[in-house]
């Protein structure tokens, strides 16, 4: 009795949506054995055009492979039903085709007499034509494609879960958003796979198309002849044209199905059952059912069409979408709704002040115009947050430390087009985007102009034209380099942030480093802080290489140097440039990348000596240089580095060790480009090539 008991438990617990495949597998097999009569067949070839339909603009529809995940069993079942129904439909031709062209019902009726004309031989040329461009074209590239990328899924999926984890140890993301991800490689794998399979079903359901027809035609001439007596060219007329137009019936569904696989394998890119899934996905697209019910309905009034059964299955179909969208629009509202902040609890009296109500400025800011909010709303389809994380993904790889997340608000004090990046509350750059447009920047090589907008590129203030999507490819052929807006304000922060990563840096960033390095070399860290030197120094030290373009993604070597020399001298300065010495090869690989000789800019030997004589070392003003060879020194740096850019090299400045603090100080703000190098800080195995000199 419990054991009844609980079985009825489980079979009220299964959801109706759930019954659809069994009850269709069930009409699948009952196809194959029991006799249909006309009028069913009629209903089933309809259903089957209307299914194919729905399943092409819902592949049409869908914007990642995994979204009709379901499809790969879409197209089994599609394909079974198919050919459950030229059997069905065999039977009746072979057994009822000698009483007239109408013997299997008004569709294979219609497709034989008034889509070909009546005429056989132009229906065997047209069915030929269609196995053609199904077989030959679109099958044939569907299943390469799903072979291929399915063995390129799973030739990646050891590379994308060794990503997943590295950014899970960087802290990038947590262990939920791992597990989603770790998910969704394995069902892409798995999604592919399936499609490779399915393409088989496609292929062999051409074959079989190509196979049933000769075998119908051949099969109906003699029955048609030796059993009912009828001449050669009676049999023929009767035969073929009912084979003929079964064939028609059932290949324009097949080439819709092979078209949708195409679309869905072509794309560069939920624990539910099946029919939960079908549901969703394939008859969740009000978009998809209103465009097929349309076409459905133009069918359904074409005449010699069965009427009542295309113009119901619109009517159906078209409800179907309303009530779709109808129920799309109620999610939205509930969302809405639910959005909408919560009232604060009504109170008589004056609610006290405390310390949750002093507001922490953002580390990092976004304000935007009202007119901007659409580029960071993802309900809306805004990208531009996805680009600020892979910003902030792509600085924190490249500098070697996490950097804070970006916090992103309206302001209505700002202009409509307008936004704003704050830094500690303060302002670092302000720019307008127009929405809808893109960005043709000039690099400094164009062909010709191009109509638009004029502006400057925000991030380099290069010259600039917002234009119009579709110039994108004129303002390309004429040379500019053409950007979208989420990509114009997500360049603008990453060179900002980049220009200020000494100041994202502080004394909770550094614990975290030293905190990973400890997990490798846990007795270099004991004894690094506090033993030897401070956290402040630690702190100082990297700031100053951040400062300087230096990357900290070499820790070890930094933190080992810092044990070395902090014991004999404290000074965050003379520490940084014992520090940039180890990290001589990393600093050279920055600016040359793996050239064996190095261009330089030097120094006239007088002038080295009068700057190293005249140097006034201050903590915070640096050295005082005499204004006029100050200016002469700057003018002449500024010629060279801009030699050194035209030529193609990159600009260095090599000087001796006490003066390239002062130097790179002298030029940080005002000379972009040219890197400030002692002889020390060149590695043992690279030559420098004296390209220029600089005197006073």
């Amino acid at each position: 009795m419990a054991e009844q008991v609980g079985i009825l438990t489980t079979l009220r617990q299964i959801p109706c949506t759930g019954l659809g495949v069994p009850v269709l597998v069930l009409a699948l097999l009952a196809m194959l054995v029991v006799p249909l009569p006309p009028l069913l067949l009629d209903v089933f070839f309809s259903f089957n055009i209307a299914l194919s339909l729905v399943i092409l603009l819902v592949a049409i529809y869908t914007l990642r492979p995994l979204d009709f995940a379901v499809f790969p069993a879409v197209i089994l079942v599609a394909t079974l039903l198919r050919l459950g129904m030229n059997v069905a439909s065999t039977r009746v031709v072979l057994l009822e085709g000698h009483t007239g062209t109408d013997a299997a019902g008004q569709v294979i009726n219609a497709f034989g007499e008034f889509v070909i004309g009546g005429n056989y031989t132009v229906g065997i040329v047209v069915f030929i034509i269609l196995i053609i461009i199904n077989f030959v074209v679109v099958t044939k590239g569907a299943g390469r494609i799903s072979e291929v990328t399915a063995r390129f899924t799973l030739d990646a999926m050891p590379g994308k879960q060794m990503a997943i984890d590295a950014d899970l140890n960087a802290g990038l993301i947590d262990q939920d958003e791992a597990r989603k991800r770790r998910a969704e490689v394995t069902m892409e794998a798995d999604f592919y796979g399936s499609m490779d399979g399915a393409s088989k079903f496609v292929r062999g359901d051409a074959v079989a198309g190509i196979l049933i027809t000769v075998i119908n035609i051949i099969g109906g001439l003699t029955i048609g002849m030796a059993q009912h007596g009828m001449a050669f060219s009676d049999a023929g007329h009767n035969y073929t044209l009912l084979t003929i137009g079964d064939g028609l019936v059932a290949q324009i569904p097949s080439l819709l199905l092979s078209v949708a696989a195409g679309i869905v394998v072509s794309r560069v890119s939920s624990s539910q059952n099946m029919g939960e899934q079908i549901t969703k996905q394939l008859f969740g697209n009000p978009v998809a059912l209103a465009v097929a019910a349309s076409i459905i309905g133009i069918m359904g009034v074409i005449p010699g069409m069965p009427n009542l059964a295309f113009l119901t299955l619109a009517a159906l179909t078209g409800a179907t979408a309303w009530w779709s969208y109808q129920r799309q629009l109620g999610e939205q509202t509930e969302e809405q709704e639910q959005t909408v902040a919560e009232p604060e609890e009504s109170s008589d009296k004056p609610r006290e002040l405390n310390w949750d109500d002093v507001a922490p400025v953002d580390i990092i800011g976004l304000e935007v115009g009202y007119r901007l909010i659409p580029l960071v709303d993802k309900n809306q389809g805004g990208q531009l947050m996805e680009r600020i994380k892979g910003v902030r993904k792509k600085l924190s790889q490249d500098l070697g430390f996490l950097i804070p997340a970006v916090h992103i608000r309206d302001n209505l004090d700002l202009s409509p087009h307008a936004y704003r990046i704050t830094l500690m509350g303060v302002t670092l750059g302000e720019a307008e985007i127009q929405v809808g447009k893109e960005l043709a920047i000039n690099p400094g090589q164009v062909h010709g102009e191009i109509k638009g907008i004029a502006t400057e590129d925000p991030s380099f203030g290069l010259p600039a034209v917002w234009i119009d999507p579709a110039q994108r490819d004129e303002a390309q052929a004429q040379g500019y380099t053409v950007v979208d807006v989420n990509t114009v304000v997500a360049t603008h922060l990453s060179q900002l942030l980049q220009s200020h990563a000494h100041e994202l840096l502080g004394h909770e960033e550094v614990q975290h480093l030293l905190d990973k390095l400890k997990q490798s070399a846990p007795k270099l860290v004991e004894e690094l802080v506090p033993n030897t030197v401070s956290l402040a120094v630690v702190l100082k030290v990297l700031r100053n290489l951040l400062e300087e373009g230096i990357p900290i993604r070499d820790i070890r070597t930094i933190a080992e140097t810092l044990a070395q020399y902090a014991p004999k001298n404290q000074d965050p300065g003379v520490l940084t440039g014992l520090v940039r010495v180890a990290l001589r090869r990393l600093i050279y690989q920055h600016i040359s990348g793996a050239a064996d000789e190095l261009p330089v800019i030097t120094l006239d030997p007088q002038l080295e000596q009068i700057l190293q004589k005249s140097q006034q070392v201050s903590e915070e003003d640096g050295v005082a240089l005499e204004p006029g060879l100050a200016e002469r020194l700057h003018t002449g740096l500024a010629e060279k580095t801009q030699e050194r850019e035209v030529a193609g090299e990159p600009a260095v400045l090599l000087v001796a060790a006490p003066l390239r603090a002062l130097l790179a100080r002298f030029i940080r703000h005002t000379i972009s480009g040219l890197h400030v190098l002692s002889y020390n800080e060149i590695p043992d195995n690279k030559q420098v090539r004296i390209v220029a000199t600089v005197g006073g």
